[in-house]
């Protein structure tokens, strides 16, 4: 708390700021870094790469980074920040207007950015997924902005480790035919599982 990193409450402590990706990164870690890895090894030399932002795929920038040769597109400030001693990364930022603790760019702005690009894989962020709700997110704005990605075309992947699958944001992304992938950890449910299988969705498990 004295860092400002935690809240005390009743009976223990909470994460101040629930949108801060910096915060973020610290649940399911190891989790989240299985997922990025794997995601990594699946992305090719050469390919334009956008990333929404999200927890995982700040670790996927890294990776991608370190052992690519890619251009990453973003909507989120934070994850171009971890390449500013990286000079060798080739980083797109996305305008629009900031919001302060997701570090998210949102808004008309950011809709008329990603309709002056292209790019051959598109890495989204989630914060719940059921099956009546489809994918979902906390934040109205940034869930536009998903779903203007989705509609743009292109090889869709949703990155999430699998505490977030049972869940329910406020407002939805996306139903589950309108992705082509889903990308999350090794302890998924069964349930889960077989519906995305059965719908003919590519898992992938790390």
């Amino acid at each position: 708390e004295a860092e400002g990193l935690l809240k005390r409450v009743h009976g223990g402590a909470v994460l101040k700021d629930a949108d801060d990706l910096s915060n973020r990164l610290a649940i399911n870690y190891e989790n989240k870094l299985n997922i990025a890895r794997k995601l990594a090894s699946m992305v090719n030399d050469g390919e334009t790469i956008l990333i929404e932002s999200g927890s995982v795929n700040a670790l996927l920038a890294r990776e991608l980074v370190r052992g690519k040769k890619v251009t990453i597109i973003t909507t989120n400030v934070f994850i171009a920040r971890q390449f500013r001693k990286n000079t060798q990364a080739n980083i797109i930022i996305l305008g629009g207007i900031y919001q302060h603790e997701s570090e998210s760019l949102v808004g008309k702005i950011t809709r008329l950015c990603l309709d002056q690009i292209n790019y051959d894989k598109a890495f989204l962020g989630i914060d719940g997924y059921t099956e009546k709700t489809g994918f979902t997110l906390r934040d109205m704005l940034r869930a536009e902005i998903s779903n203007h990605i989705i509609r743009k075309g292109g090889e869709v992947f949703v990155v999430s480790d699998s505490s977030k699958f049972g869940k329910t944001g406020l407002t939805s992304i996306c139903q589950l035919c309108e992705i082509h992938h889903i990308a999350t950890d090794i302890h998924l449910k069964n349930e889960f599982r077989q519906a995305f299988e059965k719908a003919g969705i590519d898992l992938i498990l790390a």
